[in-house]
């Protein structure tokens, strides 16, 4: 009769810890988006396949015809380039990315093909998914397949831009 009134006790016990796991769980509304301000735009934080991925190429270097040769690197890896050209003004960085709320997974990949070098330049105004790969002096060239997983790995999932809230697409 004791070891019936133990079990008893044990089972009421594990049903009230239950019961309170339950009631104070705070993943419940993970995924859905909580504490946007308002009016913040909403970025696409899905991660592109490079066949999906749209860019233009611009050189901001002293390199003659380095957009060409690079948008080319990217034509053959897939990707989708609208453009190509000049940038006009010189840069020192690796690279820059340009890119608005809907353009945040696309430059998520192709942070990778720059092993994470290159500078962020996103604008919450801009409407296009297009990405602008602005490339600077301190370019040398694109990351192997091999080192874009890796660069992936270590960069994780894509994360909504300060002043934005996540959307999958």
């Amino acid at each position: 009769m004791r070891a019936l009134v133990v079990v008893g006790l044990l089972a009421v016990l594990a049903l009230v810890v239950m019961v309170v796991a339950l009631v104070r769980d705070t993943q419940g509304e993970a995924g859905i988006v909580g504490g946007c301000p308002e009016g913040a735009p909403l970025a696409d934080v899905t991660l592109r396949e490079t066949k999906d991925v749209k860019i233009n190429v611009y050189n901001a270097t002293d390199e003659p015809g380095l957009a060409s040769k690079v948008a080319d690197d990217f034509r053959n890896r897939k990707f989708q380039v609208k453009k190509e050209g000049n940038a006009g003004k010189q840069v020192d960085d690796v690279a820059i990315l340009r890119y608005g709320p809907k353009g945040v997974g696309s430059a998520h990949l192709l942070r990778a093909y720059f092993l994470n070098n290159a500078k962020d330049g996103y604008d919450p105004k801009r409407k296009d998914d297009v990405v602008d790969v602005v490339l600077g002096g301190s370019f040398a060239q694109l990351a192997t397949t091999t080192e874009v997983n890796q660069s992936l790995g270590d960069l994780g999932a894509p994360v909504a831009p300060p002043g934005s809230c996540p959307s999958a697409g």
